[in-house]
């Protein structure tokens, strides 16, 4: 018996992809910091699908917080074919507002839990008939972004990250697909700090979490290498790739700052 796990699985896309394979009788493994909302979920989709639901509370930012999963999965005789990196948050505003270890936190959750996990699950994903990685980014991505920098700096490494492994095992039964949203009707922007300016000037573009989801899976089943969600964000990224630098750096400078 395989499941998915899936980080960052309480709210917002993580939430949404754990609804949506549930519904294609799917087992789960969620991950996230909050045990009483994953709890809730996990009651909720085993008695609505029939399915197989098993939690873990773990703070991802924390060290050795994937090496516990690992053994919790281990522990239970789990076997993993679906490993889904969702887990994620920004800081927005001046560089200098946050600590060292905020940022160093904020790396822990986007990058260091990604690449530890698919390390650690790897070898047991090789072992399956089938088996997805699926890695969530952003479509801040795709340049310099004044006053959310890390947190770019950050989605661009899971950009580039998933297309080289990809390659690595494009002769394997892994396949890699990474995902960038644009805004998401989510508490990113309220956990990151952004501003009003910014949150007005995206919300009337915001997708909804569900639609997200529902594209990243898509996607993910068709083994796609990588997708920008809906038409204006792909048409942002494409602008920002035209664009100099300076001056792209220059507009997404003046919504978050």
């Amino acid at each position: 018996m395989s499941y998915a796990l899936i980080t960052g699985a309480s709210k917002g896309i993580g939430k949404a992809i754990a609804f949506n394979l549930a519904a294609k009788k799917i087992n789960l493994l969620l991950i996230a910091r909050s045990g009483n909302l994953l709890n809730e979920i996990a009651d909720g989709l085993s008695e609505k699908y029939s399915i197989e639901v098993k939690w873990l509370s773990v703070d991802l930012a924390v060290d050795h917080a994937a090496e516990t999963i690992f053994r919790w999965v281990n522990t239970n005789n789990i076997q993993v074919n679906m490993l889904i990196n969702n887990a994620g948050y920004g800081l927005s505003g001046n560089f200098e507002k946050y600590t060292s270890q905020d940022h160093a936190d904020m790396m822990k959750v986007n990058m260091i839990s990604m690449v530890k996990l698919t390390s650690l699950f790897l070898p047991m994903m090789k072992q399956q008939e089938e088996s997805y990685i699926l890695n969530i980014a952003s479509n801040a991505a795709y340049q310099a972004v004044p006053y959310l920098s890390t947190y770019a700096a950050s989605k661009s490494f899971v950009v580039s990250f998933s297309r080289a492994l990809r390659y690595e095992l494009r002769n394997t039964n892994v396949s890699v697909t990474c995902i960038s949203p644009g805004g998401t009707d989510t508490d990113f922007a309220l956990r990151a700090g952004v501003g009003k300016k910014a949150m007005k000037a995206g919300e009337k573009l915001n997708m909804t979490a569900e639609d997200v989801a529902a594209i990243a899976l898509k996607s993910m089943f068709k083994k796609r290498r990588e997708v920008i969600t809906g038409l204006v964000n792909k048409l942002g990224a494409l602008m920002v790739w035209l664009t100099p630098k300076r001056l792209s750096e220059r507009v997404a400078a003046s919504l978050y700052e």
